[in-house]
């Protein structure tokens, strides 16, 4: 059985006890609308189970996966299409994409790397509020 027949079918798998992650999670939950974006911490069961099925080891989280019908990305392209789904002007982050990606990718590992140093790393990933908590894989 696919990760797609399993789950929602926007997922972001973030790291959860980063607090940039944590702050993008409140920003995503506060202007996707439509509610179909839903959320897995790469530490919870199904984030672990996800993140591994897409060649990616969860004891090293070192970037956000976006997976979607259209495909499952990472890194830069995660973060573009992740904005685009939230409609408005955030869609016009696509843009975005005449940067190759090899360049938008070394911008993004920059920060990912430096991420704990810069805006700090929590214990453990923090409940979300309850009106939010059907958005929460696990």
């Amino acid at each position: 059985m696919t990760a797609q027949a399993q789950f929602p079918t926007h997922i972001w798998l973030f790291d959860g006890v980063c607090n940039l992650c944590h702050e993008g999670v409140q920003f995503v939950l506060k202007h996707d609308r439509q509610g179909l974006i839903h959320f897995a911490s790469i530490q919870s069961e199904a984030g672990r189970k996800l993140y591994s099925e897409h060649g990616l080891d969860p004891d090293a989280p070192d970037t956000m996966l976006f997976i979607t019908p259209d495909g499952a990305f990472r890194e830069s392209d995660a973060a573009l299409e992740l904005a685009a789904y939230l409609g408005g002007l955030w869609s016009l982050t696509r843009i975005f994409k005449i940067i190759p990606r090899p360049l938008r990718d070394r911008a993004y590992l920059f920060i990912a790397r430096h991420r704990y140093q810069w805006f700090g790393k929590k214990d453990a990933c923090p409940l979300p509020r309850p009106e939010w908590r059907d958005r929460f894989l696990d």
